[in-house]
């Protein structure tokens, strides 16, 4: 059984840091160790874990500040835990998070990684638009958003 935490240890963010360096799409997008390192520990960041007692099974980084209040930036499960619903389980929790302050969550997906693409439409996530080239020569970035309501006048729990 899966719960949810909040990045807690040094050794938890470098655990994050290394799964994140080993998989797709970070290794397309040139993303090493040490700078996802400094993302997993950015404190203007949201991180939570999916953990399986102590054991990491996955996490999602959420910006709850800025114009696009509600992004996430990132979302990875371990290679063990992948087809098992993690990612699933990861984006109920980010949007409940989410939706409980602003009504739309944002993320970006890479044109190459159509997998994730699939996932995101699966789960009512609408392209909104295309980043050219945003992160790496020959690959585009495409901004999804899935919504419950305006954001002016929004009250969490009334949508």
């Amino acid at each position: 059984m899966l719960s949810f935490a909040p990045l807690q240890t040094p050794a938890q963010a470098q655990t994050c840091a290394r799964l994140m360096a080993e998989s797709e799409p970070w290794l397309t997008l040139r993303r090493d160790y040490d700078s996802l390192l400094k993302a997993v520990q950015n404190p203007a960041r949201e991180v939570y874990l999916a953990l399986d007692a102590e054991e990491i099974a996955g996490l999602v980084i959420l910006n709850m500040q800025g114009a696009f209040t509600g992004y996430i930036q990132s979302l990875c499960v371990a290679p063990t835990w992948r087809g098992k619903q993690v990612g699933a389980a990861l984006m109920d929790f980010a949007e409940k998070r989410v939706f409980g302050q602003t009504p739309n969550v944002f993320l970006c997906v890479s044109s190459f990684n159509t997998g994730a693409q699939a996932f995101y439409l699966r789960l009512g996530y609408e392209r909104v638009g295309t980043l050219t080239n945003y992160l790496v020569q020959g690959y585009d970035e495409i901004l999804m958003r899935k919504s419950l309501a305006p954001l002016v006048g929004y009250q969490p729990g009334e949508a």
